[in-house]
């Protein structure tokens, strides 16, 4: 029997935590996992106030277009009008189902919830300091043979006048009144997602960027033509700006930017970045390092340079994306437990991770940028593609659809595939696949399309427009 009271203790109730929670107690490992309830719940930021609730916001969004677009149908929808509150009731009745649902699937595998925040005293030894049912602190102490990090990471404000003033995404969710004029500062996807969905709710959008174009690490023809779009559709986006001040008075937000001029809003929400939640954790107390930002640095298979505790995730400040935190916490798993019957220990690949971004157009992206494959490759083609969708032909919208395939040009092998246009996330996961396998231009070539539908065009490019 071991000394421990746990074979491992996780700390923090998102994504990775509880994946590797779960699965590490299927396994037979004595596992408890600590999460401070009331701050984003069980599901951490992508099921509280991320992913989760930003896609359903856009959904919302999307309905007010879809009544736009369906005269040229011959549709007439009539009057309407945005219920914030039913919208804002909804979302929150789900995510309470789906905080459950990780409940019941951490019980179902017999890991021991704590609720408080867990901090470390000693090499293997956790405190949790909790509530009384009167309101008074209490404190527990636990031992365990490994401890995992995964905290994720927390919006990031910087300090300037009126600071005070402004909300993150943490809050956007549930504005009260809903704003009808809104400030967002930020070239990153959550500030474009966030000026996309308030824009197509009804709300007058304003972003600002400090930099030359939003969506910094993209490839630059999609950054470009999404910000287009995006324009075209309503929203007020001014580049190489910043916020000096804002105050509050009787009318709202009154904002000064760095070239002078003023605006007033009823919100301002900042979307400049997130950081690693890592403050209060006692890392320091054990040596744990910390990069710059305070995230937690790991090898390849999440260990610190302790290695009895890991972390994955957002903690860790790598790709902060939810599929690659389940990826980073499997691998966790079977480096304690040893993999599953009849399986290889997990690695995980950082190679040709997809991803998304909901804006209005949406983006879908795998692989490498046009920049990147040529700093790589040396050679590339590229092949592209820009037109309207055949919805849009009988919608009135004037919105645009861009498909990019970028191609090493020894090898033939598709390294990069870029789209804006409707459902890109949908279709870019499939296509993921066929990258990761090492699909060529040939392959691609050869393949037959699905007409008529926009994913088809990334089968029929046939003529490069750079090689």
């Amino acid at each position: 029997m071991s000394a421990y009271d746990f074979d491992l203790f996780v700390i923090g109730g998102g994504s990775g935590g509880v994946r590797a929670a779960r699965m590490a107690a299927q396994r037979g490992q004595r596992v408890a996992l600590a999460e401070v309830l009331g701050t984003d719940g069980l599901g951490g930021t992508c099921v509280n106030v991320g992913c989760i609730p930003k896609k359903l916001y856009s959904y919302a969004a999307h309905y007010h277009e879809a009544f736009a677009e369906a005269a040229g149908y011959g549709w007439h929808v009539g009057e309407t009008h945005l219920d914030w509150a039913t919208l804002k009731a909804n979302r929150a009745q789900e995510i309470a189902r789906l905080n459950s649902v990780y409940a019941n699937l951490l019980s179902g595998a017999g890991v021991t919830r704590l609720d408080g925040f867990a901090r470390l005293v000693g090499d293997h030894d956790i405190e949790l300091a909790t509530l009384h049912a009167d309101g008074s602190p209490g404190h527990q102490r636990f031992s365990a043979a490994h401890i995992l990090i995964a905290t994720g990471g927390t919006p990031h404000v910087p300090h300037f006048s009126g600071r005070e003033h402004v909300i993150t995404s943490n809050e956007v969710f549930d504005l009260e009144p809903f704003p009808k004029r809104l400030l967002i500062v930020g070239g990153g996807y959550i500030a474009c997602e966030f000026a996309s969905i308030f824009n197509g709710l009804g709300a007058r959008v304003t972003q600002l960027y400090r930099g030359e174009q939003v969506l910094r690490g993209f490839d630059d023809e999609i950054r470009h033509f999404a910000a287009a779009e995006m324009a075209k559709a309503g929203v007020d986006l001014h580049l190489n700006a910043g916020v000096v001040d804002i105050r509050k008075t009787a009318d709202g937000l009154v904002v000064t930017c760095e070239d002078g001029n003023t605006l007033t809003v009823d919100a301002a929400l900042y979307a400049t970045g997130r950081v690693p939640n890592t403050q209060g954790l006692g890392l320091d107390t054990v040596g744990v390092a910390q990069g710059a930002q305070g995230e937690v640095l790991v090898n390849e298979r999440y260990q610190t340079n302790v290695p009895h505790i890991r972390a994955v995730g957002d903690v860790t400040n790598r790709v902060q994306l939810t599929p690659v935190a389940l990826g980073e916490a499997m691998v966790v798993v079977d480096d304690l437990c040893g993999p599953a019957p009849g399986k290889a220990a997990r690695e995980m690949s950082y190679d040709f991770v997809p991803t998304a971004v909901f804006t209005h157009p949406s983006i879908g992206t795998v692989g490498l940028t046009e920049a990147q494959a040529r700093e790589r490759f040396g050679e590339v083609t590229v092949f592209r593609s820009e037109f309207k969708a055949l919805k849009h032909t009988l919608s009135g919208r004037t919105e645009r659809t861009l498909m990019k395939l970028v191609v090493d040009t020894r090898s033939d092998r598709v390294v990069g595939l870029h789209m804006v246009g409707a459902e890109a996330g949908e279709i870019v996961q499939g296509f993921a696949v066929a990258l990761k396998a090492g699909a060529t231009k040939a392959v691609f070539d050869s393949t037959i399309g699905i007409h008529p539908t926009a994913a088809e065009e990334f089968v029929t490019m046939r003529e490069p427009v750079r090689r």
